[in-house]
């Protein structure tokens, strides 16, 4: 099934492109931004520490920056899930261009983490999409994530974050945060993927969405078939950020719950549910009535 199709994204797609001012946050690598399938799209890179335009496309950082922006920024028929090109994209770089060569999977400290959501909040985002690992050996230094993303929940900013691909049970100081919508990867017959990061947080607080053979663009101008929770989280962002686009002043727990279908004490698995943006879409009509 197609991974737009398996999430049930192309009835919402078909009612809206989403709206300039639901702005979506990027902290992920730089982008490619000469692509031309993002030559349309409201891109705003932020200020910071790395720069949010490629210097290098082969690296795994611009690679991985301009893969997820085309899931959810790219022009529509041009190589890429294109879930919201008509929000405003915000980038906030934590992956280095040097510091990750090829193949090597992109990471960053806490700090850096943390520093950039703060800069994604205070730019005004509403949706913060984040699809990077804790570098190793930096749990000592999560208290200041743990800060930015409280902060994150009293400004009623919802953060999407790729849970992993360990293939492993646990967490981290990102998806055991309890604001925090953790994505798992999934097949195109809705199941986890065997390297999918699971975990009680994750299963109690987070969705699966597509992250096998996903579609979307490459930094040299083309467009690349990839895989994971990094593909699979841009889909849960690019759902609220339509689901906000088509109810704009829906607060941010109505759009939190339409779309995990989530109650107290109603999850026990580690394993959590697939993402059903129609369903979110028809809950909360249902709740504007």
């Amino acid at each position: 099934m197609r991974p737009l199709d398996l999430v049930r994204l192309t009835p919402l797609m078909v009612r809206t492109r989403g709206r300039p001012e639901v702005v979506v946050a990027l902290v992920d690598g730089p982008v490619a931004l000469h692509h031309p399938s993002l030559g349309e799209a409201r891109i705003t890179p932020l200020p910071g520490p790395r720069e949010a335009v490629c210097a290098d496309h082969a690296t795994a950082a611009c690679r991985h920056g301009t893969f997820v922006a085309g899931i959810l920024a790219g022009d529509r028929g041009g190589g890429s899930p294109a879930i919201a090109p008509d929000c405003t994209l915000l980038l906030s770089p934590v992956f280095s261009e040097a510091g990750n060569g090829p193949g090597a999977p992109p990471s960053a400290a806490p700090r850096a983490l943390a520093a950039a959501i703060e800069a994604c909040i205070k730019a005004g985002a509403r949706i913060v999409n984040v699809s990077a690992a804790i570098e190793p050996g930096a749990a000592g230094e999560t208290e200041a994530l743990t800060a930015a993303l409280d902060h994150a929940a009293r400004r009623d900013v919802i953060v999407v974050a790729a849970a992993g691909n360990v293939a492993t049970i646990g967490s981290s100081a990102i998806t055991a945060h309890p604001c925090v919508i953790p994505v798992i990867g999934c097949d195109g017959a809705g199941r986890p993927l065997a390297e999918a990061t699971l975990g009680a947080t994750i299963g109690r607080n987070g969705l699966a969405a597509p992250g096998d053979k996903v579609e979307s663009l490459a930094a040299d101008g083309a467009s690349v078939t990839l895989g994971g929770s990094s593909a699979a989280a841009p889909f849960v962002t690019g759902a609220i950020a339509l689901l906000w686009s088509e109810f704009p002043r829906a607060p941010a727990r109505l759009v939190r719950a339409a779309v995990t279908r989530l109650w107290p004490g109603s999850r026990r698995s580690v394993v959590p549910p697939m993402l059903d943006a129609w369903g979110a879409w028809q809950a909360m009509q249902g709740a504007a009535r």
